[in-house]
């Protein structure tokens, strides 16, 4: 796998652990293997990635294509998340069909995962964190833009009387194994999507405040999430 740095399992846990420098198409374009294993997703190349029914309709390609900006759409819902190389950390976790992790329960599926990056974002100094554990809470922003709203699993943090997102995860679920997809952003300005979005619900300065960064490299980031992974 061209980029690939494939990592023994670590004394006493059960995950694989793989660093990939590739872009997003190729990641979501890809089947994985149905093991315990972490992805860590280093994209080479600028993309606005689509949410599985999100249509091209919602994207200037012209000016994706001038700025040589990647569309890419992903086999999970949601809307677009815009990934920048070294300005987030991408995380592939899967979960295979009978582990102990495993969930039926779709909306709860991902409960767990967000319990260790609460641990992980913790451990980082970031305070007033939870998981969000209730229905899929969106809207025109949200429909548009994956980081504008908030889904089961998800991690937000309290910020005055408003939430803000801190993990998103897409999860995409096979015959033999759960791929959930967790971003983080350590950088976050939504006028970097702006060009390349044809139409906007309002004002992008409204939902400035719907995401919070991460004041962390992405190799403490992955390493913190590891360590705190169930054995």
């Amino acid at each position: 796998m061209r980029g690939s740095n494939t990592l023994p399992t670590l004394p006493s846990t059960s995950w694989k652990l793989y660093t990939e420098h590739i872009s997003a198409g190729e990641q979501h374009g890809r089947d994985l293997v149905p093991e315990r294993a972490v992805w860590d997703v280093r994209v080479t190349r600028t993309a606005m990635v689509l949410g599985s029914r999100q249509d091209e309709t919602l994207l200037n390609i012209d000016q994706c294509g001038r700025n040589d900006v990647d569309v890419v759409r992903r086999r999970s819902g949601g809307g677009i998340v815009f990934l920048a190389p070294g300005e987030h950390v991408w995380l592939d976790v899967v979960v295979p069909r009978g582990d102990e992790l495993w969930s039926d329960d779709v909306a709860r599926a991902s409960w767990w995962l967000g319990d260790v990056w609460v641990q992980t974002l913790q451990s980082l100094g970031m305070n007033n964190m939870s998981v969000y554990r209730h229905s899929l809470s969106s809207d025109a922003w949200g429909d548009l833009l994956c980081f504008a709203g908030v889904g089961p699993g998800e991690v937000v943090q309290q910020r005055d009387e408003a939430l803000s997102k801190v993990v998103g995860i897409s999860q995409r679920r096979t015959r033999d194994y759960a791929r959930f997809q967790c971003t983080i952003y350590t950088k976050w300005n939504p006028h970097d999507v702006e060009m390349y979005v044809r139409n906007t619900p309002g004002n992008l300065n409204e939902i400035v405040h719907r995401v919070a960064t991460v004041q962390a490299s992405q190799q403490a980031i992955v390493d913190t999430f590891v360590s705190h992974l169930p054995r």
